[in-house]
């Protein structure tokens, strides 16, 4: 097998990743990257702002909401992506689909269990009739509008009894949930700033002329393991697996049909595609700040190549990344805001004069850029908590 160095993966993480040549469009950012997480509403927009120079928050919000070239979607491991429409089908096809048809048992289950509904499937398709009518009606509502459009969406399901986790969830939640894995609903414009996650729902069809195209979910799946290899590549088994959340049997699956090359990666199978063998040609020093759980942050399972030891700082008890600075394509140390605006950074080993005077530059352009916004990460570590007091 063609061994690929540590030196050369972090080479091509710098460049496909643009860290260091910014793109044209948030567009084509989120084609490349496959996605731009957006489980915490900021991160989408911080990350766009560490790649493509000159970024504005109204950019993307015209390509969300205005142009619609860009859409928000439900996707791998069941996290909200930013994604180009047909990009769009493809991860519903190969992976949002899947999780229909437990999520419509589950909340079947919970519906006649906490005594809803004596038939929980009845219940549950005359309230989806009735929601989709609604929407049909107003064009977009929030969840609050909804419930009082439609009073069985005011209903409230317990969960995690005796747990330190339990409460209760409203039926609006689990049910506008489910007609979005079946991409019948989407998220619209959110009410208030870009930081918000309160948004409008919309129906699909409304929202994207055609709505989102059906594919073959097999065709799909090989194309979303091309697309990720393309730009995470090489990656492990273990990688592709974790990242899509498919079955060991679909991810051997897809890589068959892409017809991927094993490589060396220091002793571990890794997997690239045939026409992408190539060395990357050597990157000027590169220094970013990307947000908490940025799509290159979260792109692997295997981190170590350039996570190294630093884990427990940057990352929470459930996995989920924090802010993180990065030099020439390996994390280096965290960064946060303070109470006073300012962005401060934590390096977690030493990288000598020009990568930290570099880091310190990008930590005050980020500070002017956010100017009188305050940004709290959804899921806080321990770096980001301590450097923002």
């Amino acid at each position: 097998m063609q061994p690929i160095e540590l030196a050369e993966r972090r080479r091509r993480l710098v460049v496909r990743h643009r860290l260091n040549a910014p793109r044209s469009s948030v567009e084509s950012l989120a084609e490349q990257l496959v996605g731009l997480h957006s489980s915490d509403p900021a991160t989408v927009y911080l990350a766009a702002r560490a790649r493509i120079a000159g970024f504005e928050v109204e950019d993307l919000e015209e390509a969300l909401y205005d142009h619609r070239s860009l859409v928000r979607v439900l996707g791998m491991r069941r996290t909200m992506f930013v994604v180009p429409p047909d990009l769009a089908a493809v991860i519903e096809a190969a992976c949002t689909v899947t999780y229909a048809r437990p999520e419509r048992r589950r909340l079947i289950r919970l519906l006649e269990e906490q005594g809803v509904a004596a038939d929980g499937a009845a219940w549950l398709r005359r309230v989806e009739r009735k929601t989709l009518r609604a929407l049909g009606e107003a064009g977009e509502a929030t969840a609050n509008e909804l419930r009082r459009m439609v009073p069985e969406l005011t209903q409230r399901l317990a969960f995690g009894e005796g747990r330190s986790w339990g409460g209760t969830m409203g039926v609006s939640t689990r049910v506008l949930y489910l007609l979005a894995t079946e991409a019948r609903v989407v998220r619209a414009r959110p009410r208030g700033s870009w930081l918000s996650s309160q948004y409008r729902w919309t129906a699909t069809d409304r929202w994207l002329e055609g709505g989102i195209p059906r594919l073959p979910a097999a065709v799909a799946r090989s194309d979303l393991a091309r697309r990720w290899l393309r730009a995470f590549g090489p990656g492990t088994f273990r990688d592709l697996q974790w990242w899509t959340g498919w079955t060991a049997r679909a991810t051997r699956a897809a890589l068959k049909a892409v017809e991927v090359v094993e490589v060396d990666l220091d002793g571990a199978v890794g997997y690239l595609l045939p026409d992408d063998l190539s060395p990357t040609d050597l990157v000027e020093p590169t220094a970013a700040l990307l947000p908490a759980l940025d799509p290159t942050v979260m792109g692997w399972k295997d981190r170590d190549w350039y996570l190294g030891g630093h884990g427990p700082a940057l990352f929470d008890r459930n996995g989920n990344a924090g802010p993180t600075v990065w030099w020439q394509g390996r994390i280096v140390g965290g960064w946060g805001q303070r109470p006073d605006g300012s962005v401060a950074t934590h390096l977690l080993e030493e990288v000598g004069a020009e990568a930290s005077s570099l880091i310190g530059a990008e930590a005050a352009r980020l500070t002017e850029w956010l100017g009188a916004v305050r940004v709290t990460p959804r899921f806080r570590t321990p770096l980001e908590e301590e450097i923002s007091g």
